[in-house]
């Protein structure tokens, strides 16, 4: 279990150096040891959802067909609409896959979705997953949705040892982001194949401040 007394002497030592004019994100980083990423039941690519907020909204897009049309530009930040005579060019696109955090997807039109969709999303890790609940039937509810993604968060260990999650911002509550840090951790050492044997380190840092190893 990780060490409030610690998480908080860290933090409060980050905020009072920060003196940046813009709101920055906390991160949680945590470098991993003794994991063979070649092989996929080592790798990590988990959705956390958190308790509190992440101080920062997630901005999400919805890829849906005409019968979600009305509620998904209700709900979501964007929402395309496939059409069979529809074509976006693929500036646009990548336009759109930068600019958003997570992609719903309509689950019966998944292929069409990957077809038109997947070498712009697929590069960059944003096409709908269905461990994140962004794969959806027709009919789902999508409000709910919307605001479960706001509290998550991917973590992810494919390529590199190395997990860097926001956590919060520097005007949250700071029981709130230690909170947010406990949950996160938590998760992703009980998904490593040797769960905290696999930890080697773990820092937090602000957007712009160097690390402040915690562990």
């Amino acid at each position: 279990m990780m060490n409030d007394k610690e998480l908080t002497a860290a933090i409060e030592t980050l905020k009072k150096d920060s003196q940046r004019k813009f709101k920055e994100s906390i991160d949680l980083i945590v470098a991993l040891k003794d994991l063979n990423l070649k092989v996929p039941e080592e790798q990590v690519e988990i959705f956390v959802q958190a308790h509190k907020t992440l101080g920062k909204p997630k901005k999400i897009c919805a890829i849906v067909g005409p019968e979600m049309a009305e509620e998904a530009k209700k709900v979501f930040d964007t929402a395309i609409v496939l059409d069979d005579n529809q074509k976006i060019d693929k500036k646009a696109m990548k336009k759109v896959a930068h600019s958003h955090d997570y992609f719903i997807g309509q689950a019966n039109l998944m292929p069409k979705i990957a077809q038109g969709w997947g070498r712009v999303l697929g590069p960059v890790g944003k096409m709908p997953n269905p461990k994140a609940g962004c794969i959806v039937p027709p009919k789902a509810l999508l409000a709910p949705l919307y605001a479960k993604l706001q509290k998550t968060v991917k973590v992810s260990a494919r390529k590199s040892p190395n997990v860097q999650v926001l956590v919060g911002t520097v005007d949250m509550d700071l029981e709130d982001v230690i909170d947010n840090i406990k949950t996160v951790y938590s998760q992703l050492v009980a998904h490593l194949p040797r769960e905290k044997n696999n930890v080697k380190h773990v820092f937090v840092k602000l957007s712009m401040s160097k690390p402040v190893r915690i562990h």
